[in-house]
């Protein structure tokens, strides 16, 4: 019987590696042998989890001939990788890629790091802060207030508590988009949202159309859908949309769906103007395709002088192209699960009915908490906080950066929570790795793309300021330094990292 649980073919799997920036020698080294190279950059895809653990690798001819090496090269590299513990075989079965033992499993998105770890590790993995206290605990009282009548009933609302949906709704109509409950399903966070989206909508087999970069937890959670990815390229600079591109790809591929996040994108920060969403609603109306956009990062301007153009769903009056998708987990707090969905009725009646056969509803006390919250304006006071605490960590990170890190490019977004980073032509991945080892949890930039794409980058999120800022900052010049010197990456210390 075959170890292995899926399958890496090898177009894609060359795909991956050569978007890879090789490792640098060192001063004085000399360039590490074709197979040590390659071993190494099928190492780097196991421990970042972009191979999938128990993955069939393709047979020595065919990677060679998707290379362009020699056959030799590759068995060379795959008894390497089997010595490290990084590959296992079986005469008839192929080999398999594996973590040696003691490792724990890689993780495929970005995961947060566990409480007890803080301590030695400064996490830059997951864009999420601190809940905004007093708030948290005022919304959980009242909450708690609001139960008892709910507590007589069976517990199960499918589409939502009524009363969140109809607060749902009326903020949506105060924005200018006129909406009845009816429109609302509320979730188990965003991720909860775009599951059943996809599994509604998109079929195994089905393309979906990403922006690229794009949030890569959404971008697994298609994979894992069965989805086939389609990346559209931002424009030059990565700091808005390229409508050619977008045009280009939703009328020549024709997807089922397209994943847009125009509210200070995840992860480059850049918003979207209203010449660009009326484009992209058109676009799509013309395409056929259902235009899923996420509005997680909405309420997170930072500047005063942010204008925020209007909701990309303005645009889609009769409903039918636009499906919006929206959550606490950013504006408030990750550990306040609630999501929601906005769509034309008969869409949501079809959510509904899915749900069924998936989680049955979303947790009765949280959904009280985030209907307290926004009725009586602490919804308001809590998101202030919040944006001034991003506005300082925001702040504070750029500052440090630039200090300790002046050959690294990058913009600094009006929004959201994330700075995305040009490495100075260093892998994302080799500085994901040694940054493991110097003290910080970093993600790489090909989490965000699609094959390999953005391996010159890392994801920077604004949730550490003051000295934690400077002392994260100097460890990710010291994982540079490991880099540089050739000594990141290497194969002396495989631990793996979750982002």
């Amino acid at each position: 019987m075959a170890q292995w649980t899926s399958a890496v073919g090898p177009a894609q799997l060359a795909r991956q590696l050569q978007a890879q920036q090789p490792r640098p020698a060192g001063p004085g080294a000399r360039k590490p042998p074709a197979y040590r190279a390659l071993a190494d950059g099928i190492r780097l895809l196991v421990l970042e989890g972009r191979v999938p653990v128990a993955a069939r690798l393709p047979a020595e001819r065919e990677l060679a001939v998707a290379l362009t090496v020699s056959r030799t090269t590759v068995a060379a590299a795959y008894e390497a990788l089997r010595a490290e513990g990084f590959l296992e075989s079986r005469r008839g079965a192929g080999s398999w890629t594996a973590v040696p033992a003691g490792n724990p499993l890689p993780a495929r998105g970005l995961e947060p790091l566990p409480p007890e770890a803080l301590g030695s590790m400064i996490d830059l993995g997951c864009a999420a802060l601190p809940a905004p206290e007093p708030w948290l605990t005022r919304g959980v009282q009242g909450a708690l207030e609001e139960l008892p009548p709910y507590a007589h009933t069976h517990g199960d609302y499918p589409a939502g508590l009524p009363a969140l949906r109809q607060m749902l709704a009326d903020r949506y109509t105060a924005r200018g988009i006129p909406t009845m409950p009816e429109q609302i399903m509320v979730t188990t966070g965003a991720m909860g949202a775009i599951d059943a989206i996809c599994h509604l909508f998109a079929g195994r087999g089905e393309r979906i159309a990403v922006e690229s970069p794009s949030y890569a937890n959404i971008l697994q959670l298609m994979r894992e859908a069965g989805a086939r990815l389609v990346p559209v390229a931002m424009s030059e600079g990565l700091g808005s949309w390229d409508m050619g591109r977008w045009r280009q790809v939703l009328r020549d591929a024709a997807p089922r769906l397209a994943y847009v996040v125009a509210d200070f994108h995840n992860p480059t920060g850049a918003l979207a103007d209203e010449d660009q969403r009326r484009q992209l609603v058109d676009a799509a109306r013309s395409a056929g395709t259902v235009l899923v956009v996420d509005e997680t990062m909405t309420e997170l301007h930072l500047d005063d002088d942010v204008q925020m153009p209007r909701p990309v769903c303005a645009f889609d009056p009769a409903g039918s192209t636009v499906l919006t998708v929206g959550s606490a987990s950013k504006a408030f707090w990750a550990g306040m699960r609630i999501g929601w969905v906005r769509a034309a009725p008969d869409v949501i009646r079809s959510l509904v009915a899915a749900r069924a056969y998936a989680d049955l509803g979303t947790p009765v006390l949280e959904q009280l908490g985030v209907n307290w919250l926004m009725g009586t304006g602490g919804w308001e006071e809590a998101v202030s906080l919040r944006r001034a605490q991003a506005r300082e960590n925001r702040d504070a990170l750029v500052a440090a950066v630039r200090r300790e890190l002046p050959e690294w490019e990058f913009s600094v977004p009006q929004g959201g929570l994330t700075l995305w980073v040009r490495t100075g032509g260093l892998s994302g991945s080799r500085l994901a790795e040694a940054g493991e080892r110097v003290g910080v949890r970093v993600p790489s930039g090909p989490r965000f793309g699609v094959d390999g794409a953005f391996e010159g980058f890392v994801r920077l999120p604004f949730t550490v300021g003051g000295a934690v800022a400077d002392e994260a900052a100097v460890r990710l010049a010291a994982a540079a330094r490991l880099v540089e010197s050739g000594m990141g990456g290497g194969v002396e210390s495989p631990r793996s990292f979750v982002a």
